[in-house]
């Protein structure tokens, strides 16, 4: 686990990158933006009353001399983002109404993203994966050609590292959604330096049954293959042929993969959920994230039960993502 944030530092290191926080007064994120600002990682941008948020800065015991504190009460540069918001949501959001919506810490926070005031924002750690992503998807939006976003985990175990996608967004994708959810997780493959290996997952191996479920996994291999001839993918696989190179030789001997995958695209929500958590509980991996990708620009979700270093190492991969 260490060496994979210690890449991650070696990339950011001395880039300038900002990274807001739209829960300036949480002590986790104060806690976690004070060490990201004191190792010269990036600049965190905190959000909230000035005065409170020092204080509480004071209260815990850390500084903040080196990080950036905005009130979107008295933020300077509210007119400005006023204007864009108005414009980005075209005509549904008056002047008036976005003045109010730009009170609310994420929206604030997402805007400063979009106006490249900050190269990434971080929230989640008081509020719902609903809060922290909406504004996100109003106002950065998906990246050109990608219809949605996705959520994915870095599984690792000592030297050990996988990805596992949609985990965290997307309930029951269609076969253009799996695609989609597979090239962007051999992007984000990528940022960790997993040369990327791709298994399109089902209860089915290469046909083995057949099931409006399993064409829906086949047909998505067909179309994320056209998209990008480039990908080392296949499917429809169960997880031990995608795996175990003894079973991969039995049941898709002929496939580009002989039990090497290293990016695992589950066919649901339902799936992937229950993948990752039985990975991380049964067998002793540590999920990092959720990841979310496909956007414009990098947006992470914290869960409200994080910790410190949750938010240490989530501000890590956002400011990655945002080279």
């Amino acid at each position: 686990m260490s060496d994979l944030f210690e890449g991650l530092k070696q990339k950011i290191s001395g880039r300038n990158l900002r990274i807001v926080f739209p829960e300036g007064l949480d002590e986790r994120i104060i806690r976690a933006a004070s060490r990201l600002a004191e190792e010269n990682l990036i600049t965190p941008i905190l959000v909230g009353n000035i005065e409170q948020v020092q204080a509480k800065a004071n209260e815990v015991g850390v500084s903040l001399e080196s990080a950036e504190i905005y009130d979107p009460a008295t933020y300077a540069g509210m007119a400005e983002l006023v204007a864009a918001f108005v414009d980005r949501r075209k005509g549904k959001a008056t002047e008036e109404d976005a003045r109010k919506i730009l009170l609310d810490e994420n929206y604030f926070g997402t805007m400063l993203v979009y106006l490249n005031k900050a190269h990434g924002l971080v929230s989640g750690a008081a509020h719902s994966t609903a809060d922290t992503v909406r504004p996100a998807l109003q106002i950065i939006k998906t990246k050109a050609g990608v219809k949605k976003t996705s959520g994915v985990f870095i599984m690792v175990r000592e030297d050990e590292k996988y990805v596992f996608a949609d985990c965290a967004i997307n309930i029951a994708p269609d076969s253009n959604d799996l695609a989609e959810i597979a090239i962007e997780s051999a992007k984000t493959a990528e940022m960790f330096d997993i040369e990327p290996r791709i298994a399109m997952l089902s209860f089915s191996t290469k046909g083995s049954a057949k099931s409006p479920e399993t064409e829906r996994v086949a047909e998505a291999v067909a179309e994320a293959k056209r998209r990008d001839a480039s990908l080392v993918l296949d499917g429809e696989f169960q997880f031990d042929a995608a795996f175990v190179p003894s079973v991969a030789k039995s049941k898709a001997p002929g496939s580009v993969l002989q039990g090497d995958a290293n990016v695992f695209i589950f066919p649901s929500l339902e799936a992937g959920n229950i993948g990752y958590k039985i990975a991380q509980r049964l067998g002793g991996f540590e999920a990092v994230g959720p990841i979310l990708q496909g956007l414009n620009a990098p947006v992470n979700d914290l869960s409200r039960g994080c910790n410190e270093e949750d938010v240490y190492k989530l501000a890590l991969i956002t400011a990655a993502q945002g080279l």
